[in-house]
């Protein structure tokens, strides 16, 4: 079973994307109600939206399968990532549209939920934690980008329409404060997007946990509004015209953390 696509790359920047996946094996997927089926809160097309960043040194790693199998950003205690807020569960039960994931009945109990954090949770970050110390041991430091995107509006979530950027860094507890501020300046700077910094996406549990500046470890998470580079209607289809504005504000980005240096002003 492949759990993960790894490229491994020359330079100390790994781009991690863990929602893009959409395989469900099919004991799982004759439980689902339609609308689970139709895997609908996958961060469509973010693996390709970065091709650009394994071409100029940085490392990848893709998640193949859906989040409805587990959430790889989710804590795998189980703890809220945003107490006091909708939160979706480390095997979620409701898409993002609060629709059932799950036929009357057939929604995971604790035991399974157990069973898929070990044979797909950890052996996930096991690989990643893996690649951010060998990254960290040849370059003296590693810089981890979690990349993500969502629909534009999501009423469970937030209101109005999300920011076309949203950059997360735990409150500035998980990067360099200057990194953080140069990558924030080419998002916020671009020409025909919005910007936010630790908006109403601070950065999910891989942000948080591997995140640790005075230990070389430099996390932002970056969660996209999947209108700003595709039909959020036709989700299977990739546009890479329409997504050629986003893709070029994405480049300046990576080059921006891949010229960063610890201690730089």
């Amino acid at each position: 079973m492949t759990l993960y696509k790894l490229t491994q790359g020359r330079k100390p920047l790994l781009v991690n994307v863990p929602h893009s996946g959409t395989l469900i094996p099919d004991a799982i997927a004759a439980r689902l109600t339609d609308a689970g089926r139709a895997v609908p809160d996958t961060d469509w097309h973010v693996d390709k939206l970065y091709t650009a960043a394994l071409q100029m040194g940085a490392s990848m790693m893709v998640a193949t399968h859906s989040r409805i199998v587990v959430d790889l950003n989710r804590d795998p205690s189980g703890a809220a990532l945003y107490p006091g807020a909708s939160n979706t569960e480390l095997c979620p039960t409701t898409t993002f549209a609060d629709e059932p994931i799950y036929q009357s009945g057939q929604t995971p109990d604790a035991h399974e939920i157990e069973q898929r954090r070990r044979d797909y949770w950890q052996p996930y970050h096991d690989r990643l934690a893996f690649e951010i110390e060998a990254i960290k041991a040849k370059h003296g430091y590693c810089i981890l980008l979690d990349a993500h995107s969502i629909q534009a509006e999501v009423p469970r979530f937030f209101e109005g329409r999300l920011p076309d950027f949203n950059l997360g860094t735990a409150d500035g507890k998980s990067c360099d404060a200057a990194l953080a501020s140069r990558i924030f300046a080419v998002l916020n700077c671009a020409p025909g997007f919005t910007a936010v910094h630790n908006g109403r996406f601070k950065g999910g549990y891989i942000t948080r946990h591997y995140g640790r500046p005075d230990q070389n470890v430099h996390a932002l998470q970056l969660e996209m509004a999947q209108a700003a580079y595709m039909d959020e209607a036709q989700t299977a289809a990739y546009d890479s015209a329409a997504s050629a504005p986003l893709r070029a504000v994405l480049n300046a980005m990576v080059q921006v953390l891949l010229d960063w240096r610890p201690g730089a002003a």
